[in-house]
């Protein structure tokens, strides 16, 4: 007597509606996501190859350190908060934001220093900012 053997079907797991899921959640995040524009401040980036440029006998230099403190002019800010930066930058300016403003940072100071130094230059208004850089070392060639 012969027996007559079954089909094994092997196990599989049905992956379309995973994905179908996995793309209705890409799509709904897609639309519900909102995109807002940051504000942004036109700045005057500078090139480290070329001489450097005589400045204006009036400007104002904030001088941010290597621990994101800052200085106006030399002139050390009681604070590290912005709106001390502001009030600073105000004052000396006395209404005249067509003064060019430079933003020289220590090399180890950190990014968000920087930035909170531009932005406190865009709220006091000043529409001329610089930022300054080191020119780099020349290599040694060789002989």
């Amino acid at each position: 007597m012969k027996f007559q053997r079954r089909k094994r079907v092997e196990p599989s797991i049905d992956i379309t509606p995973f994905v179908d899921v996995v793309f209705l959640l890409v799509i709904f995040f897609m639309v519900s996501t909102t995109f807002t524009k940051e504000a942004r401040l036109t700045i005057q980036l500078p090139t480290a190859d070329v001489a450097p440029s005589e400045a204006p006998e009036q400007s104002i230099e904030i001088s941010v350190d290597r621990e994101g403190g800052y200085a106006i002019n030399g002139i050390a800010l009681i604070n590290r908060q912005g709106d001390t930066l502001v009030r600073g930058l105000r004052e000396l300016a006395a209404g005249n934001t067509d003064t060019p403003l430079t933003i020289s940072a220590d090399g180890k100071a950190s990014h968000q220093a920087v930035i909170t130094a531009m932005d406190a230059a865009g709220k006091a208004g000043f529409v001329h900012l610089n930022v300054t850089t080191q020119q780099p070392e020349p290599e040694a060639r060789p002989e």
